[in-house]
């Protein structure tokens, strides 16, 4: 039996004799004359036939080739452009977030030229996770003159009252924890009451008198009665009023001014007594309120 690979040597061998005998037909003279000439013509053609094919194949894997350097080059281009938008992003996230704090702080120095109290900035540095307590931790303690009970507040209005002090640290628990209670002051009416906060996280005022002609939109402040918080500072307005049956009191649900999940820096009341003799309230008129400011209360 003949093996596969003497066929093959065959095969070669074969291929490689009509390779010569065409390359001879075109060489000598006396080729280019008569039956030789043609019998060279043919051979030439079935010659290069092949030739023709690997020369095609060749170009194929060329341009392929070319194209998947394109593509790798181009690759490599987009994975560069991404990495620089994504630090164009950061950069952006950044510099948004340094414009918001400073907005913040501007609001925050602002608020504390206008105070004629002595007041101390910190930075909330922690947020109680539980349902428990609604509070906050700040970055100013027993160090920085802060004691329990000293008022806290925003530009916006009352957040709480400290009620643990550390060297370096301090927790305020908010107007709407239900642990918390201040005296506040229907700034319309005048009337009196206790604000203390709600499961739903609001603050409710009780105790106010069953004759009392307070309404929806009422803005309530701080009495300066107890505790270190100073006559006159927002707490928020009335969203709801309770009249029970068999009860000698009022109260009311109040919508605190202060977003007590979106403020970052806070002003502690070291002193509820004024030092200077300013008479310009510490907070404007918002917009839509149907009274004036506290101002004698301020003074």
């Amino acid at each position: 039996m003949i093996s596969l690979q003497s066929f093959t040597g065959a095969k070669r061998a074969v291929f490689l004799l009509l390779a010569i005998l065409a390359a001879a037909l075109l060489v000598f003279p006396e080729s280019r004359h008569g039956p030789l000439q043609a019998v060279g013509r043919l051979m030439v053609a079935t010659v290069a036939l092949p030739l023709r094919g690997v020369d095609a194949v060749n170009s194929g894997i060329e341009a392929v080739w070319s194209r998947y350097l394109s593509l790798h080059q181009v690759r490599e281009e987009n994975a560069t452009l991404r990495q620089e938008i994504a630090r164009l992003k950061g950069d952006s996230a950044r510099l948004r977030e340094m414009a918001a704090a400073t907005d913040r702080l501007r609001a925050l120095l602002e608020l504390k030229e206008r105070l004629p109290y002595a007041t101390v900035a910190a930075r909330v540095v922690g947020r109680d996770p539980t349902n428990w307590y609604r509070s906050i931790v700040i970055n100013k303690g027993r160090k920085d003159g802060l004691k329990a009970d000293m008022g806290v507040l925003t530009p916006a209005g009352v957040v709480g009252r400290i009620v643990k002090v550390y060297d370096h640290l301090a927790v305020v628990l908010l107007i709407i924890d239900r642990n918390n209670a201040v005296t506040g002051l229907i700034q319309r009416t005048r009337d009196e009451g206790i604000v203390e906060g709600t499961e739903k996280g609001l603050a409710r005022i009780k105790y106010l008198p069953l004759l009392s002609t307070v309404k929806v939109g009422d803005q309530v402040v701080t009495s300066g009665l107890a505790g270190g918080l100073p006559r006159g500072l927002p707490i928020g307005r009335i969203t709801k009023i309770e009249r029970r049956e068999a009860e000698l009191f009022l109260s009311a649900e109040i919508e605190p001014d202060s977003d007590f999940s979106r403020f970052d820096e806070v002003l502690i009341v070291t002193s509820p007594r004024e030092t200077t003799g300013s008479s310009t309230p510490p907070f404007p008129v918002r917009p839509g309120s149907p009274d004036r400011p506290d101002t004698e209360a301020l003074r």
